[in-house]
């Protein structure tokens, strides 16, 4: 790979007042999606999934514990995963606490196996067990299928009456966000949605539609609500399967990230550190993440943005980012503001995010040239289309266990299913391709004027 010239390689360590500024940026780049995920959880379910201190927290453990993982070759900040926000929320309702966070912690162990069959028998059977065809509707189902709490945020419901303060400022909010999008520049442009946040938030309060009870109630350190398995629940497995197929999709990020900050530092992470040690510390930080009751974590694009336009790749920048993500879960004050966000600023956000979401689906098969003319490809695609976006559910019982396969993971599993029985289409021969166009399209024949 041809390395791009960078200002701090990946073991550099940088003077400590450029050291701090350099992190501070790293979790500003973070932290947007990282508290969005849980909230987005919970407004899904209707009630408290998770927290935002805990999701904080297990963001920086995690983080280290990939930094450990990959002998810190590999510059990489883990947040909250946007994949497990409906699958998080379905569980719960299934199989509450223990439900989701089991399916969290099976997550995790699912990445720590498949870490291990890759060190053991290299990596090329995940690209036929999940091609473009497949991970492309996987991507568009998890964003298009939030769509519908987006707009319920918004207040434009059917059935809702209008509420028109929240619907200028989830305006306001979206705007914000779209301009930065498009418009911004340098460090801006990597945190258009806490950008958008903010001046929602702000916007909201002048509509006088926040509540700062909580704010000041808050004490200034506080101690986050971590679930503890065995203490504060017991793990359920009733809603396992809901959540644990989503790890295919997420190890498809996984790879494309590391891909993409691979170049930048000039080496394929994939061979060193390797996949199956990158793949490892993701699955460690996933597993903890579910024991002390955070979301999925997963490779944030966000952060290897910020080391390609810094041209920074230290993993001691990153290493003190996740140390400073950690600190911030335990300042009661600050989790207490972010609790104040009102539904319409979340909502005007949730219109740009989640239908970046399925964009990026769909960018996945416009790049690797999917050929829709080809009968197999449009039946793999529109049934998991139909199905993650329809409701389908498929319940298994068996006495006192019941298991139910729903959404997007009932969508994945038959894809990838359809992908490898379907038999592929037979190539038509020359000749016969000759003569089709023929047809089709057949010699003009020109006119003779009459003189």
């Amino acid at each position: 790979m041809e390395q791009e010239k960078l200002l701090l390689g990946v073991n550099e360590k940088p003077k400590v007042a450029k050291w701090i500024i350099l992190a501070i940026q790293h979790v500003f780049a973070m932290f947007g999606a990282t508290i969005l995920v849980p909230i987005l959880v919970n407004t899904a379910a209707g009630q408290e999934v998770l927290t935002i201190p805990v999701a904080l927290v297990t963001s920086g453990i995690g983080t280290l514990i990939y930094i450990l993982c990959t002998k810190g070759k590999s510059p990489v900040y883990l947040g909250s995963s946007f994949a497990f926000i409906a699958p998080l929320a379905a569980a719960f309702l299934k199989g509450g606490t223990a439900g989701a966070m089991t399916g969290v912690m099976a997550v995790g162990l699912i990445y720590v196996i498949f870490a291990i069959i890759v060190k053991l028998v290299g990596k090329n059977w995940l690209d036929k067990l999940l091609p473009p065809i497949v991970i492309g509707p996987m991507i568009m189902i998890i964003g298009l299928g939030l769509a519908p709490n987006a707009i319920s945020q918004v207040g434009l419901g059917s059935g809702t009456e209008v509420d028109w303060r929240g619907v200028t400022v989830a305006l306001i909010t979206f705007l914000t966000t779209a301009i930065v999008m498009v418009r911004g520049k340098g460090f801006i442009k990597i945190i258009p949605f806490l950008i958008g946040i903010l001046v929602g938030y702000v916007s909201a309060a002048c509509f006088g539609l926040v509540d700062f009870g909580p704010v000041i109630e808050a004490s200034f350190f506080s101690m986050p609500n971590f679930m503890i398995p065995f203490i504060s629940y017991t793990p359920n497995f009733t809603a396992l399967l809901t959540i644990a197929p989503i790890a295919l999709v997420t190890m498809c990020e996984h790879i494309g990230d590391h891909t993409a900050l691979g170049i930048i530092v000039g080496k394929d992470l994939l061979k060193d550190p390797g996949l199956d040690r990158t793949l490892l510390g993701d699955g460690i930080a996933t597993f903890i993440a579910g024991i002390f009751g955070g979301p999925a974590n997963t490779t944030y694009g966000e952060n290897t943005s910020v080391v390609g336009m810094t041209k920074i790749a230290s993993i001691w920048v990153i290493g003190l980012a996740a140390i400073f993500a950690i600190c911030l879960g335990f300042l009661g004050k600050f989790t207490a503001i972010v609790s104040t966000i009102p539904n319409p600023v979340l909502g005007g956000v949730s219109l740009l995010l989640y239908g970046f979401i399925a964009v990026n689906g769909l960018k996945v098969l416009i790049q690797n040239q999917v050929d829709f003319g080809k009968s197999k490809n449009v039946v793999v695609a529109s049934t998991m289309l139909v199905l993650g976006l329809g409701g389908a559910a498929i319940s298994i019982v068996s006495g006192d266990l019941s298991i139910t396969i729903s959404g997007m993971s009932l969508a994945a599993i038959i894809g990838i299913l359809l992908n490898l029985c379907l038999p592929a289409e037979k190539e038509a021969n020359q000749e016969e391709e000759i003569t089709k166009k023929a047809r089709v399209n057949p010699e003009p024949i020109e006119e003779k004027q009459v003189g």
